[in-house]
């Protein structure tokens, strides 16, 4: 898609920011590049810890959705949310407006979603509160998703050893493996064969990213994928009963245990410096001893005029 002046809304359905100021640093910023920005959030609105009511984050998105001006929808931030709207999410509708979403962490119930009901593709990528209103942001960070949105395809390098040699095909989804783990067993979880799957989180403890992919596992889904990516697993703390059981104790054992390879380094998580991944893009995914490289192609794009 080719667009003049591309449209951006900022919805908040998770959560909430204690600092507005970071909102009128995003709006700046992206109106400073010539966007048309459409803020659906209002902060005297939030409601506990959410960007507002359960009614007043959906009205957020559908009405973000039905505006003719936005190509893209962007998430204020993550946190806590999307959960308590998935059933009166219209998934159809947001996958036949051809807008693209973006947003990780909790939103990632929203990729599912939109995968499951409507085959719908989204991004995972950069929020306004934390990336596009930083106090410094992260040039990598949005650098690497105006690339990604400009297309046609889009390549994730990285320099790790210690990954397993792989030289496979498939669609790419994944996201935060707590929320993934919490939506098996739901309507909202995609049926996707021949996989590439990643993953991160922040503040799970070594054993509880175990007990999660080993549910993943004994639920049936990770046989059916080709590979499985992890990002950043970090914001823990060990402690004395754990007596050597660490990430590294873990990744082994997962190795040994699951039924497809498991490749580590890939650059996102709640870390600043963060790659883009099209949620449903096809992947070609190369691994070798010093590294390995993701190809994604057959995404929806924006291309500014």
């Amino acid at each position: 898609m080719i667009i003049s002046r591309p449209g951006i809304a900022i919805v908040a359905p998770a959560g909430c920011i204690p600092e507005p100021s970071a909102l009128e640093r995003a709006i700046a910023r992206l109106e400073e590049q010539g966007f048309l920005v459409r803020n659906y959030y209002d902060h005297s609105c939030s409601y506990l810890r959410f960007g507002g009511t359960d009614d007043a984050r959906l009205e957020q998105l559908h009405a973000a959705v039905a505006d003719p001006d936005v190509h893209l929808i962007i998430a204020l931030r993550g946190g806590y949310g999307i959960s308590r709207l998935l059933p009166r999410i219209d998934f159809e509708a947001i996958a036949a407006s051809g807008k693209i979403v973006v947003g990780f962490s909790d939103l990632t119930a929203l990729h599912m979603g939109l995968m499951a009901k409507a085959g719908g593709l989204s991004y995972a990528g950069p929020m306004i509160a934390g990336d596009f209103g930083a106090l410094e942001p992260v040039a990598f960070t949005l650098d690497d998703f105006w690339s990604c949105l400009a297309g046609p395809t889009h390549t994730i390098t990285e320099c790790v050893a210690g990954n397993p040699a792989l030289d496979v095909r498939g669609t790419v989804w994944g996201g935060n493996l707590a929320m993934i783990g919490a939506m098996v067993g739901t309507p909202y979880f995609p049926r996707i064969d021949d996989g590439i799957l990643w993953f991160e989180d922040i503040a799970e403890h070594p054993y509880r990213v175990e007990r999660l992919l080993l549910q993943l596992m004994q639920a049936g889904v990770l046989e059916r994928q080709q590979a499985v990516v992890l990002g950043d697993f970090s914001g823990y703390r060990l402690g004395p009963l754990d007596n050597g059981y660490d990430f590294d104790a873990m990744l082994a054992y997962l190795r040994q245990t699951l039924p497809l390879p498991v490749l580590t380094g890939l650059s996102f998580g709640h870390i600043e410096r963060r790659v883009t991944i099209p949620f449903g893009a096809q992947g070609h995914l190369v691994s070798d001893a010093i590294g390995f490289r993701l190809t994604l192609s057959d995404y929806p794009t924006l291309v500014r005029a």
